[in-house]
């Protein structure tokens, strides 16, 4: 169990620390994430060589850490189809190809030889027994980095426990002084390089970023995020307020409060009362504690740390002014390749759902640093099909800076104000600068930065790149490939096992926030329920696996029938029930065909490898999504199913018996 809790603790910690401190990674967790998978599945293949290379973990982690604090990467980067957002243009650091690749590959090797240590635990248990005890180990891998995340602890606690568990697994079990000399070393080497990180002056950690504070400049994961200022001498957060009537704004809901400023707007701009919504609480308490105004101070306002979709949906309060302020994340949803943070609030139905929160007379507003002129098309035709009336847009000739503001009424909506040095003209309705404006992002395809439903060249590149390493990978590392071929169905199970994970980690995002809390809570839902198929694995066989493939599927068709809007509206505690339900049925079936199969395996080891690395596959996959959509998912993951049944099938109890007869 010690060496399963290090497997996914160190996957865990190594998804949020590469992206913490390489640009890149902070929108491709992805690309960690398929490393981790190939590296466990080269582990397990592995398991059957004569020689440990478990004892070389130590040395292969310390080369990883070395190189990331040695060659930080910052960067800020855009494009016609793949946007990243930053004010700043700087990069550091080797080029991206080299950095990905590099980190690629170290993660691979470094998971592979810590899952070599387990593999080898694993082969001396019977199969459900051994995966039981992995599913144990890897629940309280997922309890103890949950528990660092609230604590918000930094890199170093991340890295003494990993040091910890492998100077207990390994360095006490190596022969040769040599060897434990290098493992020591490694392990030392280590905690020297995180500890410099983790003391760094002005240096702090949240659940989502590395933040780092010079003077009242704000950065996270290398790249400016904010700057805390007066509200006298704040002129963009002030605009809006000139389009409101003079006699102030009244009830205010500020969603991506950050710091304070626009609150600190709000409150001088004459609001009655503040509702500051911020989904990082580092971010928030910084603020609390430098803002020059004070804003959080003040008795009209009321913070509150959670996803600003998730609060839309969980209140019935009303306002007359809802602020969208500077919402741009810089880093993706935990385990998903494609949905960052924000995502869910730039769809078409989250506007739906703030327009249905404002007062007879209020006023909704949003504003950025768009960069490019068909990403502001895509709001303001977005604003325009849900207030039905065209909004009013302030822009700028610097950065590209559009501030919109729409009306529940819009008769109350002027856009007539007088020329203003900081913008480019006079505050216009919108029309489209591009033609045809592309339309709106949804709760299904919640893409706001993807112009068209398309896979951009950069994730063409890196999923054949992936493909060939990881083929390469296999094949020199884990030996000859004839040897999965018994486990075929397995592979094609851990194929669709990822991708319906995936859909399930999306889906709670929509429902209940983008939170790293509703994230750990799915994870850790998901173990739960592999963990009691499981266990009834244990107590039954079903002899006709054929019907839990049909039950399977059925539960997969439920989930694809119902819309994810019916359930998004339903209340609180209707709502979790009805997506528990729709979500962890598919998982439980699908562990009870899994477990029924992987009881009986010849190798153990090679079979687990064989349905890692379909995992890795389904990882791959899930960029579909961009193409098609969550909901599309769904369909691949019953192909996959059905390509586990039809090369399953000769497996199923009585299968050879009736092979022998005919």
């Amino acid at each position: 169990m010690s060496l399963s809790f290090l497997v996914l603790f160190l996957e865990l910690a190594l998804i949020k620390w590469t992206g913490d401190n390489v640009f890149h990674l902070s929108f491709f967790s992805n690309f960690v994430l398929l490393g981790s998978f190939l590296g466990i599945g080269i582990g397990f293949l592995r398991a059957h060589r004569p020689r440990s290379l478990f004892k070389f973990a130590p040395v292969a982690l310390a080369v990883l850490v070395a190189f990331i604090r040695f060659f930080p990467v910052k960067i800020e980067g855009s494009g016609g189809n793949l946007i990243f957002f930053s004010n700043f243009a700087r990069e550091t650091g080797p080029p991206r190809e080299l950095t990905l690749t590099v980190i690629f590959v170290a993660v691979a090797v470094v998971m592979a030889l810590v899952a070599e240590g387990l593999a080898r635990a694993f082969a001396k248990f019977e199969p459900l027994e051994a995966y039981r005890l992995d599913l144990v180990g890897s629940v309280a891998g997922i309890l103890a980095f949950s528990a660092l995340a609230f604590l918000r602890a930094p890199s170093l606690a991340w890295g003494a426990v990993a040091v910890v568990l492998l100077l207990g697994l390994d360095v006490a079990q190596s022969r040769g002084a040599a060897v434990r000399l290098l493992q020591l070393a490694a392990l030392v080497s280590i905690i020297v390089l995180l500890a410099t990180e983790t003391f760094t002056a002005g240096l702090s950690w949240s659940p989502y970023y590395k933040i780092e504070r010079h003077g009242g400049v704000i950065y996270v994961n290398g790249v400016f995020h904010q700057t805390n200022v007066p509200s006298s001498t704040n002129p963009t957060y002030s605009a809006l307020y000139d389009h409101l009537p003079t006699s102030g704004p009244g009830r205010v809901l500020v969603i991506g409060a950050g710091g304070g400023n626009d609150v600190a707007v709000a409150l001088a701009r004459g609001a009655t009362e503040v509702d500051a919504v911020e989904i990082d609480p580092r971010l928030q308490e910084i603020g609390a504690e430098s803002h020059p105004d004070h804003p959080y101070q003040d008795p009209r306002v009321r913070v509150h740390i959670n996803d600003g979709r998730a609060f839309l949906e969980q209140t019935s309060r009303r306002w007359d002014l809802i602020l969208f302020a500077l919402p741009d994340s810089l880093v993706l949803v935990p385990g998903q390749s494609t949905v960052r943070l924000e995502s869910y609030l730039f769809t078409k139905q989250a506007i739906e759902a703030a327009k249905a929160h404002l007062s007879p007379h209020g006023f909704f507003s949003m504003y950025n640093y768009y960069r490019e002129d068909w990403l502001v098309d895509r709001l303001g035709r977005t604003l325009d099909e849900v207030f039905r009336s065209r909004p009013c847009i302030d822009r700028t000739a610097v950065h590209k800076f559009a501030l919109f503001v729409a009306a529940q009424s819009s008769s109350d909506l002027s856009c007539t104000l007088p020329q203003h040095p900081l913008f480019l003209s006079t505050t216009s309705l919108w029309h489209s600068h591009t033609g045809r404006a592309p339309a709106p992002a949804t709760d299904d395809h919640p893409f706001p930065y993807l112009r068209t439903p398309s896979l951009p060249s950069l994730y063409v590149v890196t999923i054949a790149l992936v493909l060939a390493a990881s083929l390469l990978f296999v094949r020199v590392f884990g030996g000859s490939l004839r040897g999965m071929r018994s486990y075929t169905d397995l592979f094609f199970m851990g194929v669709a096992f990822l991708l319906l994970e995936t859909k399930n980690v999306v889906q709670f995002a929509l429902l209940f926030g983008t939170t790293w809390f509703v994230n750990a809570l799915v994870f850790l839902g998901i173990l739960l329920t592999v963990l009691l198929a499981v266990e009834i694995s244990r107590l039954v066989a079903f002899r006709k696996p054929a019907w839990l493939y049909l039950a399977l599927l059925g539960s997969i068709a439920v989930a694809w029938a119902v819309p994810q809007s019916s359930v998004l509206g339903l209340p609180l505690v209707a709502r979790f029930l009805a997506a528990t339900a729709l979500a962890f049925a598919p998982i439980f079936i699908a562990n009870l065909v899994f477990t029924q199969r992987f009881r009986d395996v010849g190798s153990s080891t090679t079979a687990f490898g064989a349905n890692l690395l379909g995992a890795m596959v389904g990882g791959l996959l899930e960029y579909s999504a961009l193409l098609v959509g969550y909901r599309a998912l769904l369909i691949v993951v019953a192909g996959a199913y059905g390509a586990a049944f039809f090369f399953g099938r000769s497996h199923f109890p009585g299968a050879g018996a009736i092979a022998s007869r005919a």
